[in-house]
């Protein structure tokens, strides 16, 4: 699998991460059996990079994590986990990323990851009373200090953010004296990220990545097929105008193409992904190895052309 560098933190990540959003059944039910099996195939199908979170099934992709390699990770791969900070009083917030990290790994059975990440919004702080996230001035003053604090202890490589908020306080985040050492950020055809946006105005993801890659952050893209309404069907019942089922709807054209160019949906939903300017890894959903081997064969087939890329843009007016 080709690895890519994952920004200014000294290393190369493989094109494809795992994900926890799949193996913490959060896409639909599986296995810890069948977890566990996927989790160990990515790692012999070239993935070195394990995205979890405790958000994740509470907890069970971290727990994953930990049956698959009992605290003993093969050489060479990588773990990042999050927390969800908001916005408790400033005094409170080293205590919060601390025991939740603390919590993580004994989950995950380590004594230390990667990659820590907020795991939740940034907003101005003239937004604070719109939407729920973390405000600029206490990431500035109480969370990203914080972050540093738990590097210098070694229980953590480097910390990022979650590139989801509002677009304004993320860029100003990267573009801080002191940026993270990655960021998560929405890589689809659609630019969208469906129903997890929570503010209003444009996502302008494309923005995002681009000023992360001038900062020398590294980008993981995320929801790649957009919470299943870039696949075939979404498998999970979804009410009317629910934000992921409007995407699907929207992405009827894309699917159209994709019959057209003879690939799956969600095989050149990750393929476009992978093709994007600016991402070190995109991020996987899946929930077992049938998924997982279709996302690895899809990176295997290598990026999109230009004129692809061009006609899958306007299909789904993004041109």
């Amino acid at each position: 699998m080709e690895r890519r560098a994952f920004g200014s933190l000294g290393y190369d990540v493989s094109a494809l991460s795992l994900g926890g959003g799949g193996t913490g059944q959060v896409w639909g039910p599986t296995t810890r059996e069948e977890a566990v099996a996927t989790t160990r195939e990515a790692i012999d199908l070239g993935i070195n990079l394990l995205d979890v979170a405790p958000s994740y099934g509470d907890g069970e992709a971290e727990r994953v994590v930990g049956a698959s390699f009992d605290g003993r990770l093969p050489d060479g791969v990588l773990v990042s986990t999050k927390c969800r900070v908001n916005a408790p009083p400033a005094g409170e917030v080293a205590d919060l990323l601390r025991s939740s990290l603390t919590a993580s790994l004994e989950r995950l059975r380590l004594e230390r990851v990667d990659l820590f990440l907020v795991h939740n919004m940034l907003v101005a702080d003239a937004d604070a009373d719109r939407y729920a996230g973390t405000p600029l001035t206490l990431f500035e003053e109480a969370v990203r200090p914080a972050l540093e604090g738990l590097v210098a202890e070694g229980l953590t490589g480097a910390w990022g953010i979650t590139g989801i908020g509002v677009p304004d306080a993320v860029i100003a985040a990267l573009e801080s004296g002191l940026p993270p050492g990655a960021v998560q950020c929405i890589a689809n055809l659609l630019d969208s990220a469906g129903a997890i946006q929570r503010f209003d105005g444009p996502l302008r993801p494309r923005e995002v990545i681009a000023t992360a890659v001038e900062r020398g952050v590294g980008v993981m893209g995320i929801r790649a097929v957009q919470a299943g309404a870039l696949t075939d069907a979404i498998d999970r019942d979804l009410p009317e105008g629910h934000g992921d089922a409007v995407d699907f709807d929207r992405a009827a054209p894309f699917r159209d193409l994709a019959r057209e160019v003879g690939e799956s949906p969600a095989a050149l939903a990750h393929r476009y992904a992978l093709s994007m300017s600016g991402i070190a890894t995109v991020v996987l959903g899946v929930k077992n190895r049938e998924e997982l081997r279709e996302c690895v064969e899809a990176e295997a087939r290598g990026p999109l052309d230009a004129e692809l890329m061009a006609r899958i843009d306007a299909a789904v007016g993004r041109a």
